[in-house]
């Protein structure tokens, strides 16, 4: 049975090779061969990607026939832009003799990722760069000082921070992390100029200075005494919103129904109170004079952004069921 070849071996190119004098090469023999200069060849080799087959009585380094292929895939490599311990990783394990394709690939995956990284950034530059370009002399200081506050692709730490200020302290981790998935909306990978535009005021919500004044239990405000229960709350919520969502996504007229009993018991829950006609006529009163602007302006702005499946955001199921429960008291 044939030996796999190795690496080296595979990545050689067809190019005719000199057979070198005795064996070796010099070191500018071998940068010859492979149409580099000395000092690439010295620089991989102090790196100890090269080493030399032996040393000439004068102390110079000598390369056998083998030095002009691994050459060749470390250049091979380099031109891919992999960086140099991953060059190294891969030429470690074809000197160790295993199959050197697993590390290569990994590499070559790594490279894809940040490539992929990079392109995203270069099209967020180019989206905000026509943001810019195609406007109002008017219109562009405002954006251009959105823009500049904020990173491209923009990063949504600023986002998760703003809602984990909101939401109330001590939540179930895996309930806060499922809240934050559905209230934070992802950056596209190709942006138009108008979602840069949205994700540059989606920054300035929330990372303006009356952020620090909203501070809630939950969407009811703790009543004088009595427990609050935010997490059978906020877990109820979710529920009613997943029912109202496909009523909202076609525009239905907010009506009394399964989700609307649902959002009363989330919020009836919080206070550890029966769901009765009072207590409906009272939690309307109060989720009419919670409200808070910069709350409003980000779920306007949220649902400007892209999603793989379409769906309402969770402020737009909750002003539903807020308006049908006014609608069924009216």
């Amino acid at each position: 049975m044939t030996a796999p070849a190795s690496a080296s071996a595979s990545f050689s190119d067809s190019e005719p090779v000199s057979v070198p004098c005795e064996g070796t090469w010099s070191i500018g023999e071998l940068a010859q061969q492979a149409g580099v200069t000395v000092k690439t060849v010295r620089f991989y080799s102090d790196r100890g990607l090269l080493p030399a087959a032996s040393r000439s009585t004068g102390g110079h380094r000598r390369y056998g026939p083998e030095a002009l292929d691994r050459l060749r895939l470390i250049r091979s490599l380099r031109a891919l832009d992999l960086p140099l311990p991953q060059v190294d990783r891969v030429l470690a394990h074809d000197d160790a003799g295993t199959d050197p394709d697993t590390a290569l690939q990994d590499a070559l995956a790594d490279q894809l990722s940040a490539l992929g990284t990079q392109l995203t950034a270069l099209r967020w530059r180019e989206a905000a760069l026509h943001l810019l370009h195609d406007c109002t002399t008017a219109e562009r200081a405002d954006r251009l000082r959105l823009i500049g506050a904020m990173t491209t692709p923009p990063n949504t730490t600023a986002l998760a921070r703003f809602w984990r200020h909101i939401l109330p302290p001590r939540l179930p981790a895996r309930l806060l992390s499922t809240i934050l998935d559905e209230a934070v909306p992802q950056p596209p990978a190709d942006p138009t100029p108008p979602q840069v535009l949205t994700f540059a005021r989606l920054h300035a919500v929330v990372t303006n200075p009356h952020v620090l004044d909203i501070s809630i239990c939950g969407p009811t405000p703790r009543p004088p005494s009595g427990p609050c229960r935010p997490a059978v709350l906020y877990e109820g919520l979710r529920e009613a919103y997943e029912l109202a969502a496909t009523d909202v996504r076609t525009q239905q007229t907010p009506h009394a129904g399964e989700a609307l009993d649902c959002f009363v018991a989330a919020h009836a829950g919080l206070r550890d109170t029966p769901d009765t006609p009072a207590f409906r006529r009272q939690l309307s009163t109060q989720l009419a004079h919670i409200a808070h602007p910069l709350i409003d302006r980000y779920w306007q702005l949220a649902a400007e952004v892209p999603t793989p499946t379409p769906r309402p955001t969770i402020g737009a199921c909750d002003d539903w069921l807020r308006t049908a429960l006014d609608r069924q008291l009216a």
